[in-house]
């Protein structure tokens, strides 16, 4: 008789946007006239620029002539893309990072989830909290994070890191040592960004007690603080205890088209066992790269038109994001983010719960965003707005939630 991983069964619920995407179907089958506004999932809605969309149609002719078809992509990623990225992305800050410690992939999530596959069960996890839902829930599926308590809503193997508006929502240093230490900055859900010497801490803090950090950067490009850095390779002793997920996503609007890629230097060992390898080995099996049409795009984003497009399409959402946090300044709300991050992190009115707010917020405004508390338990209180809807539903949602 086969068994299932039972670990599955200890995960609490649904996944978070799953749950707001029910809840809202189920109002719009019963308000069919309501025009409803999303500012919760973080899904782009700009098109793929004209660089990236010519690229693209080179490539997909290039497949339609025997010289120039390609098949199965290298394992790493092509060597274009790779070169590209480690030029653009790290070199050009000062980070050395080469071609061959790169590995492109469908998508930041998969390797968010897949990354920790290389690591032992013995290891403990810290997360900041409130934290994206899926570096929990795959170590949880794993069998990583202990048991699951409802009431508290936390898991009993796993550190969590309070981020809150008295830290300024960036972590402290852990009293318990982890293992593994997720860090995402610039933040989702928070929108909150730490300094290069505040990251430094961390970096330093892990090489002394031998633990990794998993740093998810997906949101670099919103970076607009000079002391923010983009990379953690910006800091000294990070190629021998970090790991870097990008995504090209939230840049490029990659959100339906599924490109990113893992960065893990040669010199991030276990004893004498190199993650490097692991991974590589990891890649060769169960491989979920891209294919060839999609690295040409991406390697169109760091084309001199690509920047220079792309560049406008991020100061396009960081102006929904400013817009959204002074409208709701002006209606007396309490917001933070919106500065390095496309995300608002909102205080929730009147001691109303994440998912009172969530309901009220449907049903008298007709605007759809994020419960803090589907981020964790430290979330609870708060609400996350995106600023990737267009700028007329921005100003439409903005003012539908002064009039209620």
């Amino acid at each position: 008789m086969y068994k299932i991983n039972d670990n599955y069964l200890k995960l609490p619920g649904s996944y978070l946007f799953s749950t707001i995407g029910r809840k809202v179907a189920a109002y719009s089958a019963e308000h069919p006239e309501k025009n409803i506004i999303r500012l919760g999932i973080g899904d782009v809605t700009q098109p793929l620029a004209p660089a990236i969309i010519d690229a693209m149609h080179k490539a997909v002719d290039e497949m339609g002539r025997a010289e120039t078809f390609r098949g199965y992509a290298p394992d790493l990623g092509y060597e274009f893309l790779r070169n590209a990225i480690s030029e653009g992305d790290y070199q050009s800050r000062g980070a050395d990072i080469k071609a061959d410690e790169i590995f492109v992939s469908d998508g930041a999530k998969c390797d968010s989830g897949n990354i920790q596959e290389i690591f032992s069960l013995d290891n403990r996890i810290a997360v900041c909290d409130p934290v994206y839902p899926v570096y929990v829930d795959t170590n949880a599926m794993a069998g990583r994070t202990g048991t699951y308590d409802p009431k508290t809503e936390m898991w009993s193997d796993v550190i969590y890191m309070p981020c809150l508006k008295e830290n300024g929502f960036a972590p402290e240093l852990p009293k318990e040592t982890p293992d593994m230490i997720y860090l995402c900055f610039p933040n989702n859900p928070t929108g909150s960004a730490v300094t290069k010497d505040q990251l430094q801490t961390w970096v330093d803090y892990a090489n002394r007690v031998g633990a990794v950090i998993i740093y998810d950067a997906a949101y670099e490009a919103y970076i607009s603080e000079e002391n923010v850095p983009h990379t953690i390779y910006e800091c000294e002793g990070a190629r021998t205890c970090a790991i870097e997920l990008k995504s090209f996503s939230k840049n490029a609007g990659f959100t339906g088209v599924r490109l990113g890629y893992t960065v893990i230097p040669r010199d991030l060992k276990c004893g004498d066992v190199s993650l490097h390898a692991l991974w590589a080995r990891r890649h060769g099996t169960k491989y979920n790269g891209a294919p060839y049409i999609i690295q040409r795009a991406g390697e169109a984003v760091y084309s001199e038109e690509g920047k220079i497009q792309l560049k406008e399409q991020v100061a396009y959402y960081m102006k929904n994001a400013r817009t959204i946090c002074e409208g709701l300044k002006e209606a007396g709300y309490t917001v933070f983010g919106g500065v390095n991050a496309p995300y608002i992190w909102l205080k929730t009115p009147d001691k109303m719960t994440s998912w009172e707010f969530f309901d009220y917020l449907l049903g008298a405004a007709g605007v759809v965003g994020t419960p803090g508390s589907g981020f964790g338990p430290s979330g609870e209180g708060y609400f996350r707005l995106t600023a990737f809807g267009s700028y007329e539903n921005t100003l439409a949602a903005l003012e539908r939630i002064k009039q209620i």
